[in-house]
């Protein structure tokens, strides 16, 4: 065994408790985050709305997750104050799945989605951070095997839910009958990205008043049941680090830890929101070049996490709209391909992580991206090819974010403020990009949902090698100031 070998192991067996928690938080993040594309239909019947008044409960998780996202970092300055908002939140996740059966309104749907989607955002911040702070220069591997749990969670929350699912109009006129006219599997693939594809629903005669025969209500009991012992592992981690006893007086985070997996101290600003991290005050006394490596780290999750929300979100759209003219069962497994590719690259990339560095990684990873794309832009009538580029694409991009995040913490010296800004924009990309390519492809067609992801691919792939040169520069820069405090203090030191 190698020097490196037993060091990784070294460390994951001293943080074994710590790590395993944070990652079922992560497997709880991804149960709660593909829930509701399959049962949305089942949901639209429960409250009794339009199609367009059902979609709006996407845009109130995907909002709140952005707002849990920028505040989280109000939590995360002790270990105390961290793995209390990690217990509630997952908490909360359990205690959303139990109320939704009783949300017969959609406006009262819409809020449990919203507190859902600010304990996701939560979450997402504070895992992140916890475990780059618990191993630092060693994160890369055990960042990858945490977004692995995102994808299991996600894979294993439509299983739950599809015996519950309704195989014809969940809601009967007041005379008996329903209205199944149209492919009901078809509408929800629709709907299944995040409804934003969604532009005329006049289409489909939906009833809104009538009887409601609905099992899914089973399916999010179950769910809320899953979920519970994740917050109870939170629980017993704060019991062994003696935090239920002691509350008042705990320790900073990982204070108590060796000296081999301590964090950077606190710099004496605090770390808040992702607000008080971009502030000037942060960045005075450090290299001009911080500023632009936030930045462009932002702006490159930005793209990718933008990327897989579009493509999980219109690949059904596309495939069934002309040249390719898909089945509508064929189509319906683009997603679910897609988001099993992502979590086996996850997974490969755990080992991968540990044998590379993560700028190679990303290399890897957005050149292939790229080439894939362009692929299905050479051969977009070819369904096989699809299917085949949508596997490999959900391969190279599924280690950018966790590969990002290691690499922009190691370069600015794990202050914390890397996993609040690069998690906040990742989550406002998956958000905004989604709406903005729905739009583009209503006017233009299907066609520039694959010409819209590809320039955005190459745009991402640019501000990366941009990233790159930055990073040599600050690399310098802190050298020089590192000189400089050096001489400075030497005469001090010879005064004394």
């Amino acid at each position: 065994m190698t020097p490196l070998d037993e060091r990784i192991c070294s460390l994951f067996k001293h943080h074994l408790q710590q790590t395993l928690t944070y990652w079922s938080v992560f497997f709880s993040f991804g149960l709660c985050i593909a829930f509701l594309g399959p049962t949305i239909l089942d949901l639209r019947c429960q409250t009794q709305s339009t199609l367009q008044e059902i979609t709006w409960v996407f845009f109130s998780q995907q909002f709140f997750l952005l707002v849990g996202s920028c505040v989280a970092g109000l939590f995360k300055k002790t270990l105390l104050s961290s793995l209390l908002a990690l217990f509630f939140c997952t908490l909360v996740i359990s205690l959303v799945f139990a109320f939704i059966p009783f949300c017969h309104h959609i406006m009262l749907l819409s809020i449990a989605m919203g507190l859902a989607g600010t304990a996701m955002g939560i979450i997402d911040t504070i895992a992140n951070l916890q475990l780059v702070k618990l191993y630092q220069k060693d994160s890369a591997v055990f960042l990858q095997a945490l977004h692995f749990f995102i994808g299991l969670g996600a894979l294993v929350s439509p299983l739950v839910a599809d015996p519950f699912l309704a195989d014809d109009s969940c809601v009967l006129g007041l005379n008996g009958t329903s209205n199944s006219s149209w492919d009901l599997e078809h509408l929800r693939n629709t709907l299944a990205g995040k409804g934003v594809s969604i532009h005329n629903t006049s289409q489909y005669h939906l009833f809104t008043e009538g009887i409601v025969v609905t099992k899914v209500s089973y399916a999010f009991w179950i769910m809320a049941v899953i979920n519970l012992p994740v917050p109870a592992a939170v629980l017993m981690l704060m019991f062994h680090e003696r935090l239920l006893l002691c509350s008042s007086s705990s320790p900073r985070l990982l204070e108590k830890d060796g000296p081999k997996s301590r964090p950077a101290e606190d710099d004496g600003q605090g770390h808040g929101s992702v607000f008080s991290c971009c502030n000037s005050a942060r960045l005075e006394g450090q290299p001009t070049t911080t500023f632009f490596i936030y930045a462009l780290g932002s702006a490159i999750v930005f793209i990718t996490d933008g990327i897989i929300g579009c493509y999980a979100g219109f690949i059904y759209t596309y495939a069934v709209s002309p040249p390719l003219l898909m089945g509508r069962k064929a189509a319906g497994c683009l997603d679910s391909v897609f988001w099993a590719s992502i979590t086996a690259g996850r997974l490969a990339f755990i080992y991968l992580s540990y044998r590379y560095s993560a700028p190679v990684l990303l290399t890897i990873s957005l050149v292939g991206v790229i080439l894939v794309q362009f692929l299905m832009l050479f051969f977009y009538s070819s369904c096989v090819f699809l299917f085949i580029c949508t596997c490999v694409l959900g391969l190279c991009i599924s280690s950018v974010f966790p590969s990002m995040l290691a690499f922009t913490e190691d370069t600015l010296d794990y202050k914390g403020c890397a996993t609040t800004v690069l998690v906040t924009s990742a989550s406002a990309g998956e958000m905004l990009l989604q709406l903005l390519v729905g739009s583009v492809i209503h006017s233009q067609g299907s066609y520039s949902f694959l010409l819209s992801s590809t320039i955005a691919s190459c745009i991402g792939f640019c501000l990366f090698l941009l990233l790159l040169y930055v990073h040599h520069i600050h690399g310098k820069q802190h050298i020089d100031i590192s000189k400089q405090m050096d001489i400075k203090e030497k005469p001090k030191t010879e005064n004394s």
